[in-house]
């Protein structure tokens, strides 16, 4: 058993003692204040220890869980994308035509996966501003440097969840009291200077050391590649570039020495992966006491019980697109890494029980054994329907692909291929084979782009203009792959709404933003739907 299970449930009982503590303090109570208290903690005298303090702000960071969860932001940032499709199967998987809709992008405002990562990122804003209400009202006590600590570091907690509506909705509100207030709506500019500004405010304060009391929370090193990715985006998010920022924030953690990566590339995404020195924020996830990962469940064949002597029974949905899978080098070890095919073999018995083919007839249907899955994320032997991977949320390659990129967009590109370089070499056994060049990553994806009829072949091409930078979004999606951020890429680099993949054509630039749902429009006379949706 892993040192961080133990450490789940103390921190969830001291969460519930600190959630008493704060009711009790709330509503006073009928207590004779003149008895000497024995077995219950009173407001005098609290004094919030580490372990108090690290309870508090938990409910700030467990509803990050719904990431690999059920339609959560994994379903939002593949499914859309290039790499990702869930076809109707034998067993069903049609649902009302939801993953069709995100391929086609055809949603609209009562599209389950956007409203859910609108809901799961306000659950959690709304919990961090009552938490600093109760700091601010003195309802839980605490000395002024606790007091300066916490609130910054869920300032930050905060910030990141705004990152994911900025990326997401765009034109949001901004709620940062815990009020009944109906909240005004915000542009996405204005959205994204307020993340930029709560995390430059409050990064001095946050913690520098990185070890078992900072693992799954906001550091300066995650604040710092949070800056990243925002500046990384910020031509997209508020119209005007920010590479040189972004180049800034990496090299902070570069040069913080803490962080290095993995020889071996399926480290990071191991069950035991909590001291994976590549990591630089991740999500704890523990399948008794910290559940939520059952993304395994949707990817995996039922016959995949077999294969890793699952207790479970997966479902069986989502696979990878053709396209995508033609796109890798046969010597590219992340290849294996990341996708089952071919022969799956049965753990017990060696008995063939299924064989994944790169074949994906049409989104409308397809067989089990269509299309490859995902297994990037370590299946340990008796799986059960929630996985205990820890999640990485950040993790050291982004930092020096971020800053490669930003070299590459800012005509240096040979100190970016240098960096590329360094990130495949432990995919690749020759040396030769990891290297690239500027001009490689300068020129076009190698990825054949066009809708496929049922054999997989090219049935319409659709735009065939050359991407600029697209080889480096090629090692984006290689290095990347089935983490939970290939629609941010691909619009970023005007793949997403301009290009043909599998059966999806283009549906215009409003798709870049998602629509705001329908029940928040009817309850919140403050909010206007996004350009492009009724």
């Amino acid at each position: 058993m892993k040192n961080k299970y133990i450490k789940t449930k103390s921190f969830l009982r001291s969460g519930i003692a600190v959630i008493s503590l704060s009711l009790m303090l709330i509503s006073g109570g009928c207590f004779n204040l003149e008895e000497k208290v024995y077995d219950e903690v009173t407001e005098a005298s609290f004094s919030a220890t580490e372990n108090d303090i690290v309870a508090l702000m938990a409910s700030g960071y467990t509803p990050l869980r719904y990431i690999m969860g059920w339609q959560g932001l994994f379903d939002v940032q593949e499914e859309p994308g290039d790499v990702i499709v869930t076809p109707t199967r034998p067993n069903g998987w049609d649902d009302g035509g939801t993953y069709k809709r995100m391929h086609f992008h055809t949603w609209d405002n009562q599209q389950w996966q956007p409203r859910n990562t609108w809901l799961t990122s306000y659950e959690a804003i709304n919990n961090i501003n009552r938490v600093m209400m109760q700091i601010d009202a003195g309802l839980l006590p605490m000395d002024e440097n606790q007091a300066v600590a916490v609130k910054s570091e869920l300032r930050a907690l905060r910030a990141l969840w705004y990152s994911i509506l900025c990326d997401t909705h765009g034109n949001v509100p901004l709620v940062i009291t815990y009020s009944d207030e109906v909240p005004t709506q915000k542009t996405r500019v204005e959205v994204y200077n307020f993340i930029i500004s709560e995390l430059t405010e409050v990064l001095p304060n946050l913690p520098a050391n990185v070890d078992k009391s900072t693992y799954g929370r906001m550091t300066q090193w995650a604040a710092w590649q949070l800056l990243a990715r925002m500046y990384l985006n910020a031509e997209v998010y508020k119209g005007s570039a920010e590479w040189a920022k972004c180049i800034e924030a990496c090299d902070k953690i570069i040069a913080s020495g803490k962080f290095d990566l993995e020889p071996d590339y399926r480290n990071p995404f191991k069950v035991n992966n909590e001291n994976s020195k590549e990591i630089v924020f991740a999500v704890p996830y523990d399948a008794i006491y910290g559940p939520g990962w059952n993304a395994h469940m949707k990817q995996l064949l039922p016959v995949h019980r077999y294969v890793f002597n699952m207790s479970a029974q997966p479902w069986g949905g989502s696979s990878a697109n053709p396209q995508f899978i033609n796109s890798y080098d046969p010597n590219d070890k992340r290849f294996e890494a990341t996708w089952l095919h071919g022969d799956q073999l049965n753990a017990s018995t060696g008995a063939v029980v299924i064989t994944l083919v790169n074949k994906m007839p049409s989104i409308y249907y397809c067989e089990f054994g269509e299309g490859y899955r995902v297994c990037k994320y370590e299946i340990a032997s008796g799986c059960k329907s929630s996985m205990s991977n820890d999640l990485p949320y950040f993790r050291y390659a982004d930092v020096l692909m971020m800053k490669a990129e930003c070299l590459l967009r800012t005509g240096k590109s040979d100190e970016a291929a240098t960096i590329v370089t360094q990130v495949r070499q432990r995919a690749f056994d020759d040396p030769n084979k990891a290297k690239v060049t500027g001009a490689q990553l300068a020129g076009n994806t190698t990825i054949k782009y066009g809708t496929l009829d049922e054999n997989g072949n090219i049935a319409d091409p659709g735009d065939q203009t050359p991407v600029q930078y697209g080889r480096f979004l090629d090692e984006l999606g290689w290095e990347f792959a089935a983490e939970f951020r290939r629609r941010t890429d691909m619009i970023r680099f005007g793949v997403y709404q301009t290009k043909s993949w599998y059966n999806h054509t283009p549906k215009g630039n409003h798709t870049t933003l998602f629509p705001i749902g329908l029940e928040e429009l009817n309850t919140n006379p403050n909010l206007k739907q996004n350009p492009g949706y009724n």
